[in-house]
């Protein structure tokens, strides 16, 4: 089981992550990045990749699509908050939207 992000590596883990996009969630130990492409085929594309690499992880996102806009919330349900595996995956995602 993976564990809780606390304090300073909690605050190292997620830095380059905002600088990448990412921002905390207010009243939730999370993470949201809202991602943009330039139409439906590649945010499903982008969702498609995703998944697969998420199954890998056996970690799963909180997502919704509309149009071209994917969001993403990352969290660990099971540590009851951010773990490494939300950073993993944000990462992951980060590459797979070429950015």
């Amino acid at each position: 089981m993976a564990e809780k992000l606390t304090g300073d590596a909690r605050a190292q883990a997620i830095a380059p992550l905002r600088s990448a996009g990412w921002s905390e969630v207010e009243g939730r130990d999370a993470i949201h990045k809202s991602f943009q492409f330039k139409n439906f085929v590649e945010a499903f594309g982008f969702m498609a990749k995703a998944a697969l690499e998420a199954e890998k992880m056996d970690h799963h996102p909180e997502w919704s699509n509309v149009y071209k806009t994917v969001e993403v919330t990352l969290t660990t349900h099971d540590a009851g908050g951010l773990s490494q595996l939300d950073v993993r995956l944000a990462t992951r995602m980060d590459a797979l939207a070429g950015g």
